[in-house]
């Protein structure tokens, strides 16, 4: 290897997106990352006693991502995304995101857009634990947790710029700019992401007995949109054992829907004396408002290391997030705004890890939380609730290669009383071999739209009326997981069930208990026919299995794969309205696939300062069940990407060309179908990236 090799290596392994200065680091760098997310503390991935999915800055440029639901969907098999005509939503082992924490940093995020709020060109990797984490983590981490690490660099002045643009206006801009002097630091970042409307199918389909009338509409598949994000963190280290902090985030996003965009409704009249129907059309207009969504972020902390077997850790910080529907001017009404959402989380975390010996390392904890929402259009005026936490977990070494972590979590919150979370597991590792068995409980607490919400729909006559009797719904998650590796392969297969309680669903009240109230009475006498309330009426049961292989092959080459097969069982209550009883039906998990699998090639060689890097990847899924629609098709989705590294003196140039949707796969499903998918179809991409390194 010469000596610009070795120099382009030590410019470029910090971010993991390079290569190494030998076979046998890229070997390791591919296969045994750090990980933090399993047990709070920092592992390599093969040691680690809780089973991580870590997913590298390599993986990602590779991949060409640019946002992070599209870099979860394509480089695992846990995660699915889907749309319908309310937007695109995660599926994550079987449900709904609403039960997967978030974090950056190891920070909670809040708010309908914290997916959106991560800029990709500035992730050093990407955690995933699967399984119910509520010992550590709290609220929401019943069904896994994703932890994004951001990098920041060590360099005296680092800066890069990235810039994607793909078909239908799709462009991505990424800037970063680190600054070390002295004791202090600052690391900034800004990202904008604009698309256009696209629809792939332009009609919407209505049926007259047994015939098909098509019309057309304007409403499209994937709304475009406009959003901003910035961020930045100073952090000044007195010296190596004390350090404080202080950061923010400003989050702007802004739909452009089309104003003049229109679609048919249809109307059936019946002659009474014949019985025959006849239809008639009315062309409405299909939107009235944009969506804007706002956030903000800010926070401190400190890190206080006295000696090198105790560190503790500060961190206070507030997220806040507000939706509001922006209509716009018509020839009867002016311009106007309608707040939908407002809130405000605000987290106070005293954290420490002390290592009380050779074969002890113990975390624990106190934690208080502040919830705030205000919604015009839910009526809810102002409601808080806080919660109070004390948590404690253990990791020993027991004998050889055994190690056991026990946990716990006590929780108080003002609305749902105590709760206690435990989590146990044990690890056992023998040269390359891991295995790795855990028991975690999990809870949710309902939240707080939940509880005060009042929701009517005019269209179909329905008034929901809030429930502040709500439960906490909670969950039991057993996992087991064998892996083995070496310094040029990594296979694993993991097993979970995953028993839910408690879920919370929509209960239609039956005319009885309408009758005995006096207000749902008059409710239904001004002519809300369906009133329901929210109620812990559900509970559902997975179990799946997952496999993942990874190769690193002679030649430049390396290979990964991974497959995921999901058993999900949701008991469901419904009101049967000509009985007035109450049923229980079973059938799948609401958005859940039973089938999952993603293939990666990837091929790098170099001649001097030039790198090559070709990434083949393919995400094939199953059919996708629907709790409205029923079953979405199949489909898969192959992307090939090329990037291509100038090395200079203080600069690398990766300019990279590509192409999404290889072979042309999409969904042309009539308007409000279940889509397997909205991809426009076969798409040329060219991006650039630029990085200064002083």
């Amino acid at each position: 290897m010469n000596l610009r090799d070795k120099v382009f290596i030590l410019m470029t392994a910090s971010s993991a997106c390079a290569y190494a200065q030998s076979e046998d680091v890229l070997k390791t760098v591919e296969l045994n990352p750090i990980t933090v997310i399993g047990t709070g503390t920092y592992h390599k991935a093969d040691n680690t006693p809780v089973a991580v999915k870590v997913i590298s800055a390599k993986d990602l440029k590779d991949a060409q991502v640019t946002n992070l639901s599209d870099a979860l969907t394509r480089l695992t098999t846990n995660i699915t995304t889907h749309t319908n005509g309310m937007g695109s939503f995660v599926n994550f082992n079987g449900v709904s995101d609403d039960y997967l924490l978030i974090l950056e940093n190891g920070k909670r995020m809040s708010g309908d857009d914290r997916w959106n709020r991560i800029s990709m060109s500035n992730i050093k990797r990407i955690e995933i634990l699967s399984g119910a984490a509520s010992a550590l983590y709290g609220s929401e981490a019943i069904a896994g947790v994703i932890n994004i690490i951001t990098d920041e660099s060590k360099n005296k002045v680092e800066a890069t710029n990235f810039t994607k643009f793909s078909s239908h206006g799709r462009l991505d801009e990424d800037i970063n700019v680190d600054v070390n002097s002295g004791k202090l630091s600052s690391f900034t970042s800004y990202n904008h992401k604009e698309a256009d409307n696209w629809l792939v199918n332009h009609y919407q389909e209505f049926k007259e007995g047994d015939k098909q009338v098509l019309k057309l509409t304007g409403r499209p598949m994937s709304v475009g949109f406009n959003s901003e994000n910035i961020s930045q963190k100073f952090e000044y280290k007195f010296n190596d054992k004390f350090s404080v902090y202080v950061r923010g985030n400003y989050y702007d996003y802004v739909t452009e829907r089309p104003q003049g965009a229109t679609y048919f409704t249809q109307k059936a009249t019946t002659n009474k004396e014949t019985g025959e129907k006849t239809y008639d059309y009315s062309e409405k207009i299909a939107y009235t408002y944009d969506l804007h969504h706002k956030s903000y972020t800010y926070g401190a902390g400190a890190r206080w290391e006295p000696n090198k077997d105790t560190h503790i850790y500060l961190d206070v910080y507030s997220d806040n997030f507000v939706s509001k529907y922006n209509y716009w001017q018509t020839a009867d009404k002016e311009e106007y705004d309608v707040t939908r959402k407002r809130t405000h989380y605000t987290n106070e975390t005293l954290k420490g890890i002390f290592r009380l010996n050779s074969w002890n390392k113990l975390s624990a904890g106190l934690e208080f939380v502040q919830e705030a929402l205000n919604s015009e259009s839910d009526n809810i005026e102002f409601e808080t609730t806080n919660t109070y936490n004390a948590y404690a977990q253990d990791e020993m070494q027991l004998v050889g290669g055994l190690e056991a972590v026990l946990g716990m979590r006590y929780t108080y919150n003002d609305l749902f009383g105590s709760q206690f979370t435990p989590n146990a597991g044990l690890f056992y590792h023998m040269g390359g071999f891991r295995l790795r068995a855990s028991y975690a409980g999990g809870y949710r607490t309902p939240t707080l739209s939940q509880l005060f919400a009042t929701d009517q729909a005019k269209t179909n006559s329905r008034f929901t009326i809030p429930n502040s009797a709500l439960k906490p719904e909670k969950n039991d998650f057993w996992n087991a997981n064998a892996e083995y590796s070496n310094n040029w392969m990594s296979v694993s297969v993991s097993g979970y069930i995953n028993s839910i309680r408690n879920m919370i669903n929509y209960r239609t009240l039956t005319q009885s208990e309408i009758d005995k109230d006096a207000y749902l009475s008059s409710l239904y006498a001004d002519g809300w026919t369906t009133i329901r309330q929210r109620d812990n009426i559900d509970k559902a049961k997975l179990k799946g299995i997952s496999a993942n292989v990874k190769f690193i092959l002679p030649g430049g080459f390396s290979l990964n794969g991974g497959y995921s097969y999901t058993d999900s069982k949701a008991k469901t209550v419904t009101l049967d309205a000509k009985t007035q009883q109450y049923v229980t039906t079973e059938t799948p998990v609401d958005k859940s696939v039973m089938n999952v699998a993603n293939v990666g090639v990837t091929w790098n060689h170099n001649w001097g300062d030039y790198y090559l890097n070709v990434n083949l990847n393919g995400h094939i899924q199953g059919k996708r069940y629907s709790s409205t629609y029923g079953y979405a098709p199949r489909y898969q989705q192959w992307d090939l990407n090329t990037r291509h590294t100038f090395v200079m003196q203080h600069f690398t140039l990766e300019p990279s060309v590509g192409i999404e949707n290889l072979f042309n796969q999409r969904d042309n499903s009539f308007w409000n179908s279940n889509f397997s998918t909205i991809n426009p179809g076969r798409s040329l991409y060219v991006s650039v990236a630029l990085k200064f390194k002083g």
